[in-house]
């Protein structure tokens, strides 16, 4: 059996190389998504590249692809599979900590994301939450999940589950991807 085709999709300001998303692309060969901005990220544009990434992958829709997002990345995908006539080509994604879009020290870089998309997904999905999260609340990022149709976990008091929590390449993340996955 072919090994399945995942695309890492960063936050604003991308994964730094010691973010779990770049551990798992140089580990497991996925394919991080490179945007043209990571400073003032538009999502038009972003929603466009994904496009552009999905459908230049010639083993899709014959073997769908895994979506892994981190924080802004989870927004990504929602507003993606809003409006993308491409959604076949994702078997299911895994969200981990959206921001909440809402809040009032949002940075203006972010302003054009929102409202952020609640619309449910059309493919399965997981949403991995903080308990200290400092860009999203848990009662925000279940609120995001429950619009999104998605299973929530509590991944503890990690902070942001980026680099600055010392995950390494993060195998409880891998577990839940692999729980999404077919057997």
């Amino acid at each position: 059996m072919a090994s399945p085709t995942i695309y890492l999709l960063p936050g604003w300001q991308g994964s730094g190389p010691g973010h779990w998303q770049t551990l798992w692309a140089q580990r497991y060969g996925d394919r991080l998504v490179e945007q043209d901005d990571w400073e003032w990220p538009r999502r038009g544009d972003w929603m466009s590249r994904l496009d552009d990434v999905l459908l230049s992958d010639p083993s899709l829709p014959a073997r769908p692809a895994w979506l892994v997002a981190h924080s802004l990345g989870c927004h990504l995908v929602a507003a993606w599979a809003a409006h993308s006539r491409h959604v076949r080509r994702v078997a299911g994604a895994l969200l981990v900590a959206p921001p909440d879009l809402l809040r009032i020290d949002l940075p203006p870089q972010l302003h054009t994301w929102r409202p952020a998309v609640l619309r449910q997904l059309p493919f399965p999905a997981i949403v991995v939450l903080s308990q200290d999260d400092p860009y999203g609340s848990g009662e925000s990022g279940r609120a995001l999940a429950r619009a999104w149709g998605a299973r929530t976990v509590d991944a503890g008091a990690r902070g942001h589950l980026n680099a600055d929590s010392g995950l390494g390449d993060w195998p409880a993340a891998r577990g839940w991807l692999h729980e999404l996955m077919p057997q």
